[in-house]
């Protein structure tokens, strides 16, 4: 139990550096996406190449050929499915969340809230953490599809065009006419 053999530690050492290291080559290949802000695919293509790792470093059944073909899988299919996101818009709502509307003009979508399994409590937390005491200052608070929220208040408020596409929004159905929340 707390010791096996000189060999399976030698083994860890030297197909764990290999392994890392080849995880380090391949993230880099991969692009500044996979480890960009994480929506949930990214996320999950994270979990799954820590838990590759991880197998990898202390199963004995995988070679490291085998691992690095897994790597070298989960990070191509991540690239590919980035490709197609940002070719097919359809594609990428498959993947993606949209980015939600739940603060309007100082006035709290609750619906959306409750949409996005949010309490106000969360939302209420995020305006305090912009700096900004007063609800009816902010302009918009956006579920943003990494999960982050963002704070938009009334004087950094411009034109709206940041909010085209935002569920909630009058520019989300593309009319482009104001950023108000749809009646």
């Amino acid at each position: 139990m707390w010791f096996d053999s000189w060999a399976d530690v030698l083994r860890i050492l030297l197909v764990g550096a290999a392994s890392y290291a080849t995880l380090v080559v391949i993230l880099r290949l991969s692009g500044k996406r996979t480890l960009g802000q994480l929506n949930v695919f990214d996320f999950v293509v994270t979990v799954a190449l820590g838990s590759t790792l991880a197998t990898i470093f202390l199963s004995t059944d995988v070679s490291w050929t085998e691992g690095f073909t897994a790597l070298a899988l989960l990070a191509g299919l991540q690239l590919l499915v980035a490709w197609i996101s940002a070719r097919w818009p359809r594609a990428r709502r498959f993947f993606t969340s949209e980015p939600a509307l739940l603060l309007a003009d100082g006035r709290i979508r609750h619906d959306a809230l409750h949409r996005n399994r949010l309490t106000e409590s969360e939302l209420r937390q995020a305006v305090r953490m912009q700096g900004t005491g007063d609800l009816s200052q902010v302009k918009a608070v956006v579920l943003e599809t990494n999960g982050k929220l963002s704070v938009i208040t009334s004087e950094k408020y411009g034109d709206g065009s940041a909010l085209e596409n935002v569920r909630g929004t009058d520019r989300a159905r593309g009319n482009g006419a104001g950023a108000g929340p749809q009646e």
